[in-house]
């Protein structure tokens, strides 16, 4: 009997699997190369991620018992810190993360994650070392380096560290861009995020690699902070693939206070938009207090790299399946 549709075959042709294939042992060797010891860490963990911009997936593991309660892991970085902590060194990760209400041309709700953190580095250090590691596929890509101030400022005329909600929102209107009603308005983030999104980040659609650092204080996330005349700046950096967002990297926070200060913050922006309380993860925060070393990290997609290198229209052309499988 004919099957009656085409779902069941991999989303990938089996020619691009096999590339994907070499890719990974390129990575792997990219990084032995330089001394960095591959990692695991657990895909189930007790704790969930605070960022009211992030759905964990709850898994039960003993019916729907809330002690018993693990979360599929939206990025290994609370782990491959407590690593860092025990002595480590220098590491890395190729590790299945998932994230909810993720579908589409760049989004799959579980993809590939790599993640490393390099030990005595600067943020700065770090971004040369992701530009190597991307030119490594990419060799003729050019690459900008601005920072997120000066983005705004040339490409909407307008300072992020000093507009209000207001101002945003009326470039945004004046743009003709709208939000859903769910969202807080008077979320100045939300603002910056929802701007970026809609329209800058177009405009770097045929420009290579460009790489945005120093984010807003507000934006700081696990980032350390550098205090500076206008308000200061966190250690943070972003990289953009033509356009599309591939890569997020910080100095990272050492300091257990700031970072509970940070949970609870996001804890209580979860509060006011309605969506769920997410423990606060005491295992990171003991980590922190134990010593974590200086250090940069930094969170890359493999799939939306490869999708790039491989020049093909849909994530879903890089994975064997896809979690919600569609017609080819």
């Amino acid at each position: 009997m004919k099957p009656q549709n085409n779902l069941w075959r991999s989303s990938a042709r089996i020619p691009i699997l096999k590339r994907r294939a070499q890719a990974l042992t390129q990575i792997r060797r990219f990084f032995e190369e330089r001394e960095v010891m591959e990692v695991e860490t657990p895909l189930l963990y007790p704790y969930g991620s605070c960022d009211p911009f992030l759905k964990s997936w709850r898994a039960y593991v003993d019916g729907e018992n809330p002690a018993k309660t693990y979360y599929l892991q939206t990025s290994p970085e609370y782990a491959m810190k407590r690593l860092l902590a025990s002595g480590s060194g220098s590491i890395y990760q190729m590790a299945k993360v998932f994230r909810g209400d993720e579908q589409g041309r760049y989004h799959n709700p579980e993809f590939t994650m790599l993640e490393w953190y390099r030990v005595g580095w600067t943020y700065s250090q770090l971004m040369d070392e992701v530009v190597a590691f991307i030119q490594l596929f990419l060799p003729h890509h050019s690459v900008q380096r601005t920072t997120y101030r000066d983005v705004f400022l040339n490409y909407l005329s307008v300072d992020p560290w000093f507009a209000s909600a207001k101002d945003l929102e009326a470039i945004a209107t004046q743009h003709h861009i709208t939000v859903p009603d769910s969202v807080d308005k008077s979320d100045k983030d939300m603002w910056l995020m929802w701007l970026l999104a809609t329209l800058i980040e177009p405009q770097w659609a045929n420009q290579g690699l460009v790489l945005v650092y120093d984010y807003p204080p507000t934006q700081a996330i696990l980032a350390e902070l550098d205090e500076r005349d206008y308000g200061g700046v966190a250690k943070r950096f972003e990289v953009y693939l033509q356009g599309i967002e591939l890569a997020n990297g910080f100095q990272e926070l050492q300091e257990a206070k700031l970072q509970r200060q940070r949970f609870v913050a996001d804890n209580d922006k979860r509060r006011r938009l309605g969506l769920p309380l997410v423990a606060i993860d005491e295992h990171l925060l003991a980590a922190l207090e134990a010593g974590l070393p200086a250090c940069a990290g930094v969170a890359l997609g493999i799939d939306r790299l490869l999708q790039s290198v491989f020049e093909v229209e849909d994530l879903s052309q890089v994975l064997a399946f896809v979690t919600e499988p569609r017609s080819f």
